[in-house]
Formats: C-alpha cells, structure tokens, sequence
C-alpha cells in the first residue's frame, strides 16, 4: 500500500475540551509527544522521558464521531497504541462521492452503503465495524402523546412509529392542527420528519431507504418499476421540508437548543440522543421515539493503507476504546457495555431491535438518492 503524506499540518496541540460534531472548520485529534516524569515543572534533577514513537494517521469521518476523536480519553488509548490521529468532518455521502481521498490514510463513513463505494472507487477490500447505531427520532412527549392519539404511534417505555401509518398521512398531507384534540401544537405545517440533505447526507440517506422499504409494499427495492414506485410515494418526505443541512449534527443541535417549535420530529442517529444524555444536554420532556421498522447505520472504517488498517484494527479491538464508543452512544461488538450506559443515564432504549430492514444495493440507493435530487427540480 501507498504511505500517507506527511507534513508540517499535521501538528497540532491536543484539545483539551469537547468539540461538537458538526463543525465547520478541521478537527484535529493529536496524541503522543513527551511525557515528563513526576509534576509541578522543572524541578532540579527531573527527568524527561524521550517522546514516543507515533505514526500519524490522517481520516475523514461522518461529523457524528467528531467529538468522539476528540475526546482526551481517546486521545489518551490511541496513543497507547502509538497513533495520532487527524480527523476531517464530512457528510457520509459527500466522503464516497466528492472527497479526495487520495489525501488520508482511512474513511470512516456512517453506513455500509458509502463504505461500499469507497472500496470499490479505491480498490481496497479490508474494511472494519467497531460500532453502529440504529436510526430513530429524536421527538417529546406532547408530540408522542399526540401521535398516540392519532394512531401512528405505539405508547410504551419505548415509544414506536408505524412508519407505513406515516407515510400514509404524509401522503393525505395531513398537517398538525388537524390531528385530534390538539391543543400543545396547533400549528399549520404538514406532519413531517426533520432530515438532513440526501444529496450529501448518510442519515436522510437511511431515512430513504427505510421509506423506500415500506412504499414498496415492505420489501427490498429492487428493478426500475420499484424504484419509481417508491420514489413517487417518498420524494414528498423530503421536497416538503424547508432548508436541510449537510450534516446530522445541524438539526440535532437545533432540537436540543430550540425545542418542537421548529423541530417536534428529528430523524437522528439513536447514538446521538444516548451522548446528549451521558454529557446533561437533554431535557425532561424529551424523548426517543423508533421507527418501525428501522435500518442500522453501520459505522465503518475503510483503510486506505497500513496505517488506516492499523487505526480500524485497534478501534475495533481494544476494550477502552470500545467502553468509550458506548459513552458516546454507539452500540459495540458486546451489547451490554450500550445497555450499561443507556442505564445509567436513564435513557429508555430497546435493546435488541427487531424490526430491522435490510438496505438496498449501492446502486438502488444511488438512484433512489438521485430520483429525489432530481424531484428538487
């Protein structure tokens, strides 16, 4: 394989702070330098360990992780294992369609489907999963209590959406003032779904595809005439929504800071809702709400040389890392470290979900996604 190019950019200062995903500018993720021996400075007589050996690996990855790169604690296990890490944020999409990859060592993608792509337009075969998220909706309880009532949802410690109830009253066009007894959200907007931007986006691409599954009678999409089928149901789920943004961290954020006047119902990564728990950025009234069915966004990294291959090797191997994947809300290769955090924070989650779509082919997906680009138009 190829080494990575390396430069004077790649040195950076470690941050010592949270950083949000979803921002604009590069996050840099620097681990190793030298370790003085004992505190409190230059007292006579210290010594100073001489700086460790590390290797710096360079990535683009789905705005979600961000955050998690840029804790100090994976700082810290990744340079247990001699790596430095410099990480890019970008759509999923946007990584296996219009980024120069030629400029980093792996690809951390949001799904399996963008994964795909970049292997095949890279010619490289190994892949790893360290950790996944289903899809859900990030929602509250006056919103959930007026689905209920309108029949759309289930009510339980776990609330459900029946997508295929969905997508029939979005096709009526029914808006929010018209649902039955309602008096907390008396709005005249159409009863929809926040997402991000398909074009460039992995999550409003996994909206498509669950859509898509249930417009198509609840089978996989396959051949042109389900194809176009499903796109004459689905393209109003997205043409009907104001502006959408390129990543899955804009209306999130926006849910958290703004409440359901302008967001009541936010597709999301489950794993974002279970990190704003851990880290006290919910409220009460605050739920999360599974659609049924649901698609599981498979994190993957795609090495691009050896030190990609290295990097996706120990993200998906070592238990500190993987214990920290779940602090950030991602499901991991043991289930209960998940179940464990979602515990503790006091986040209602299923655990073991059943009602799980496959995804279509790269393909499908890839004219699915362009059949609602072009329905824009």
């Amino acid at each position: 394989m190829t080494e990575p190019v390396r430069g004077g950019g790649w040195r950076a200062a470690v941050r010592d702070r949270r950083v949000l995903a979803g921002v604009a500018a590069t996050v840099v993720v620097v681990v190793g330098g030298a370790v003085a021996v004992g505190s409190g400075g230059s007292e006579p007589g210290a010594v100073t360990a001489a700086p460790a050996e590390v290797t710096a690996v360079r990535g683009v990855v789905g705005s979600e992780k961000t955050a998690f790169f840029a804790d100090p604690r994976v700082v810290a296990a990744l340079d247990g294992h001699g790596l430095q890490v410099v990480v890019d944020p970008a759509g999923s999409r946007q990584i296996a369609t219009s980024v120069d990859l030629t400029r980093y060592d792996f690809a951390f993608p949001s799904s399996a489907a963008a994964a795909e792509r970049i292997q095949r337009q890279s010619g490289v075969s190994g892949k790893y999963t360290p950790f996944s998220s289903p899809m859900a909706i990030a929602t509250f309880q006056p919103i959930v209590d007026l689905l209920v009532a309108a029949g759309v949802v289930t009510p339980g410690p776990t609330p459900i959406l029946d997508m295929g109830k969905y997508l029939d009253m979005v096709e009526r066009g029914t808006q929010w003032d018209e649902l039955p007894d309602n008096s907390v959200y008396p709005v005249r907007k159409h009863v929809l779904i926040s997402t991000t931007d398909p074009r460039t986006s992995n999550s409003a691409a996994m909206y498509l595809s669950v859509a898509a599954h249930v417009a198509n009678e609840n089978s996989i999409v396959r051949g042109t005439a389900a194809e176009n089928h499903a796109l004459s149901r689905v393209s109003r789920l997205f043409t009907r929504q104001g502006y959408t943004e390129n990543s899955s961290d804009g209306p999130f954020q926006e849910y958290l800071a703004t409440g359901m006047g302008t967001t009541p119902l936010v597709w999301i990564y489950e794993s974002q809702f279970v990190d704003a728990a851990v880290h006290g950025q919910l409220r009460p009234d605050m739920v999360l709400l599974y659609p049924s069915p649901t698609v599981m966004s498979q994190h993957t990294v795609v090495p691009l040389n050896g030190d990609g291959d290295r990097l996706g090797a120990v993200l998906s191997t070592d238990p500190e890392l993987q214990q920290l994947a779940a602090e950030y809300g991602f499901r991991t290769t043991d289930p209960a470290r998940f179940t464990q955090i979602a515990d503790e924070y006091r986040v209602p989650v299923t655990p073991q979900l059943i009602d799980v779509v496959d995804m279509p082919s790269y393909e499908t997906l890839e004219r699915l996604l362009d059949g609602v680009a072009e329905s824009y138009n």
